[in-house]
């Protein structure tokens, strides 16, 4: 088993400029095995800062983060979410899980209802799936775009590009207006994803998880990749850059998550609120006061 890496290694898996990234390039099993138990002990180490640290997020009220998650079925998003938010405190994080759209959603534009779950001010929001669903789904299985009601005018070849484009501009927005975004391609291999469909199917607190649909899926393997590749090769900027994870190995993804979340709020300078001079002064009448009520 190899040491665990030191803080800062999910650097090596940050891409911020597209331009020449290649999906290939990227291994879906971590160069060397870690430890479970270190690693789980690493884990809770990072989720302890973390901690730390969005209590501090909260109450400086300046700054956000959205995480968003993306992967095929089985890539473990669910798992990695609940790990990293183990010891946050509810009241400053908020998780949304993107499914089918409803109609409401599909008369709006494609961004419509994810802004509409963007975190507030001092706030940690997670995206498991996201707005992406529609450069990823949406580009494997073009006929959906028949329901999204867009004029004719919309539909052109130049679809994907322009979505792209969109992308990129409204996560530059929400970086000029305090809002880190970081985004999370759990990256597994076919025969992964069937060793835990099985895995799945054998065990009766999982298989309820499982759906036909996911079989069908799999027929549209390479074009998915296809899909995540021109994804962040378009996507992927200094605003908004993208972690390609090796996700065969769990501990070791969920590590790379929490390091590259640690490393962003260690980053943003968080402090908490101080008191003007005048506000301290009275801090002793205060507690005067209570002290007297107790008497």
């Amino acid at each position: 088993m190899a040491d665990l890496p030191k803080a800062g290694f999910s650097e090596q898996f940050r891409i911020s400029d597209g331009k020449k990234f290649s999906l290939k390039k990227y291994d879906t099993d971590p160069g060397s095995k870690v430890d479970k138990k270190d690693a789980e002990k690493r884990l809770g180490q990072y989720v302890e800062d973390i901690s730390d640290l969005q209590n501090i997020l909260y109450a400086d009220n300046r700054w956000s983060l959205l995480l968003i998650f993306q992967a095929m079925d089985a890539a473990g998003k669910d798992s990695t979410i609940k790990n990293l938010l183990s010891g946050v405190n509810p009241q400053g994080c908020e998780v949304y899980s993107f499914k089918r759209p409803s109609e409401e959603e599909l008369g709006h534009d494609f961004l419509w209802r994810t802004s509409e779950c963007l975190p507030q001010r001092g706030n940690i929001g997670v995206f498991n799936r996201s707005y992406y669903e529609e450069t990823l789904v949406v580009r494997v299985h073009p006929t959906i775009l028949d329901g999204q009601h867009l004029p004719k005018a919309c539909l052109t070849e130049h679809i994907w590009d322009e979505r792209f484009e969109d992308i990129r501009h409204f996560e530059k927005h929400m970086d000029r207006n305090g809002t880190r975004v970081l985004k999370f391609f759990l990256h597994i291999s076919r025969d992964e994803q069937k060793k835990r469909f099985m895995e799945r199917l054998d065990n009766p607190e999982k298989n309820w998880k499982f759906e036909s649909a996911d079989l069908e899926e799999r027929k549209f393997w390479d074009e998915y990749m296809h899909a995540y590749e021109e994804t962040i090769k378009n996507t992927a900027t200094a605003e908004g850059p993208w972690y390609v994870i090796p996700g065969n190995d769990k501990s070791y993804a969920r590590l790379v998550v929490a390091d590259a979340v640690l490393q962003t709020l260690q980053s943003l300078d968080l402090n908490y609120p101080t008191l003007e001079k005048e506000e301290k002064k009275n801090l002793g009448a205060y507690k005067t006061q209570l002290e007297l009520e107790s008497k």
